[in-house]
């Protein structure tokens, strides 16, 4: 197969959506198929050697520097594409370069497949412009013959709206990478220093709309019961970082990891924390989940779908600083039950590997590939 891929977000951005583009990426090469890709162009970035790649030059969003805005050339994608010749058009985002894709995918008569990664009207509260928001995105995903979505609950609400193509995928975890044998005492001593302090750790973007205000107090509530008892540690980057290291100075900020070095961190973690109320998946959780880790989660979004409470972790209302605060001292006082929990996690995320799904998607590529052919000789 001949697969284009867009992204208004790509590496070395770290985030949900560049995870699922980067997997997909690495699939179809792996099994053999061929792919290229639409992204925006980076400062001082280069891409690996070999990559089929159109990067588009972009500006830093002004409210969120990591962010970035691009506005392509149609022409330059279309010319770009049609060298490639692909058989089918995935479009990740519903940005100017997202657009893009859509558009070629609708005038070159592809297959177009669509994901809706971020459920902006309730992530970034657009409060009296929630309707004309919905509007645009049920337009944007309505001519795709198949709308990918990692929750349940986020799915069952587009088809609500009107996109009855709407598919759970994008939730799978590598069991394989991210395993409770990775747990490394050195990494440990490096973090905590003795054995028995805890291990309190956040992995994710450090934005605004990731609810961070309550982590930032819960663990400032946590750390004056704790005391030595445990270390808070916070891996991710984002400008909320700068909040964090000012109100919180005892927390270790590890910015950016590699996925090697993060799966690392996760296993060597005694319980993570993870008080986002806008997930669609909550992909961070079940990597968590998936290194034997007890994890605390709002009581929300798609953690709701991966966590039972009080069986495979602790959920939280969202707003709740003392409920964070108190499950987060009450378990790193316990280790029985952090493990408990985290081989219960563990199991649970052993039912979400990524291997079954990355089977599907190959798999549904395949089928709408083959009905357009068929169509097409018709």
């Amino acid at each position: 197969m001949r697969i284009g891929l867009v992204s208004d977000t790509y590496l070395p951005q770290v985030n949900g959506v560049t995870t699922v583009v980067r997997r997909t990426v690495a699939l179809l090469r792996t099994q053999g198929h061929e792919v290229a890709v639409v992204a925006p162009r980076y400062p001082d970035f280069v891409g690996a050697a070999g990559e089929r790649e159109l990067r588009i030059s972009s500006l830093p969003f002004p409210l969120y520097p990591d962010i970035r805005l691009s506005w392509p050339s149609f022409r330059r994608v279309a010319e770009f594409f049609d060298e490639f010749q692909p058989e089918l058009l995935h479009v990740h985002t519903e940005g100017a370069l997202g657009v893009a894709g859509r558009r070629y995918a609708l005038a070159r008569k592809l297959p177009l497949v669509t994901s809706f990664h971020t459920n902006f009207p309730r992530h970034y509260g657009v409060g009296f412009l929630e309707p004309a928001v919905w509007r645009w995105l049920e337009r944007f995903h309505g001519p795709a013959a198949l709308t990918l979505t990692p929750g349940e609950g986020v799915r069952d609400e587009l088809v609500q709206r009107g996109i009855p193509h709407a598919a759970v995928w994008g939730r799978g975890v590598d069991t394989r990478l991210f395993h409770p044998g990775r747990r490394d005492a050195g990494w440990r001593r490096w973090l905590a220093g003795a054995d028995d302090t805890a291990v309190v750790l956040h992995v994710g973007r450090l934005a605004r709309e990731k609810n961070l205000d309550v982590l930032i107090a819960a663990w400032y509530t946590a750390r004056a019961a704790l005391g030595q008892r445990a270390t808070f540690v916070a891996a991710g980057e984002g400008p909320v970082a700068r909040d964090i290291e000012a109100d919180l100075p005892f927390v270790r900020m590890l910015g950016f990891l590699p996925r090697q070095h993060l799966a690392t961190l996760y296993a060597s973690a005694d319980l993570c924390v993870f008080p986002s109320r806008t997930e669609t998946c909550g992909l961070v959780a079940l990597e968590a989940m998936s290194s034997g880790v007890a994890v605390v989660a709002a009581d929300a979004g798609g953690f709701r779908e991966s966590i039972r409470h009080d069986v495979s972790g602790v959920l939280v209302p969202p707003g709740d600083v003392h409920r964070y605060a108190q499950a987060i001292i009450d378990l790193a006082v316990d280790p029985a039950r952090r493990f408990v929990l985290g081989a219960a996690a563990r199991e649970r995320a052993l039912g979400r590997d990524v291997e079954p799904e990355n089977a599907e998607l190959l798999t549904r590529y395949a089928e709408l590939i083959g009905v357009t052919e068929q169509r097409s000789a018709a």
